[in-house]
């Protein structure tokens, strides 16, 4: 017998499985910002953003000083979309489809965050000025207008020990960056020199 042999495949035979839902596990989703999920996303310098389109799945990891992603207001969001590799898988994915997904980490904060909701692109003048570093712009930001809002309970952080500098793995110990391109590559990109000029090519891009 194989994996395929034992697959849920009903939803009736899903909820018998895993029972009935924690009463605190609804009563925390609301639809809006209250005081308390304010100042869990005030205090996140990371959040993981995930799409849908026809094109297939995004997510996205963005970063920023904690506070980055902008409370307008209780129903409304903005994030500053900073240089990357201009893939934008997930924003031709918004413009087909606005549902929108938000995972937010607080570093060594057991609980997690989400937002679920719609999304759209701005370039408005003004809100991209508000969003300056150095002097220099977001390429757009990202409006995301809530539908519902709830936090995790600490168990996978702790199970996974996220925080735990007894578990921080030293970066020499995996491939390098340019290894892995060079591989992926046949090695036409990546490499040494790539790995070498990094540093400053993180630094000069990094806004």
């Amino acid at each position: 017998m194989g994996v395929s042999d034992h697959l849920v495949t009903t939803v009736e035979q899903l909820e018998s499985l895993y029972g009935p839902k924690n009463p605190a596990s609804v009563a925390k989703e609301i639809d809006h910002l209250n005081p308390s999920y304010r100042k869990l996303i005030e205090a996140a310098p990371f959040v993981a953003i995930a799409t849908s389109g026809p094109e297939g799945l995004d997510c996205s990891p963005k970063g920023d000083p904690a506070g980055f992603v902008r409370i307008l207001d209780d129903k409304t969001l903005a994030i500053p979309d900073r240089p990357g590799n201009n893939r934008i898988d997930g924003f031709h994915n918004i413009l087909r489809d606005p549902r929108i997904a938000l995972l937010f980490l607080i570093p060594g904060v057991g609980e997690t965050f989400r937002v679920n909701g719609r999304a759209s692109i701005s370039i408005d003048p003004e809100l991209m000025q508000s969003f300056a570093i150095n002097g220099k712009l977001p390429r757009s930001v990202l409006i995301v207008h809530i539908e519902s809002a709830f936090f995790h309970c600490s168990k996978a952080v702790v199970r996974s020990k996220l925080w735990d500098p007894a578990t921080q793995i030293e970066r020499s110990r995996l491939p390098s960056t340019g290894t892995i391109v060079a591989e992926l590559s046949q090695g036409k990109l990546g490499g040494e020199v790539y790995d070498r000029e990094a540093p400053e090519r993180i630094k000069a891009q990094l806004y």
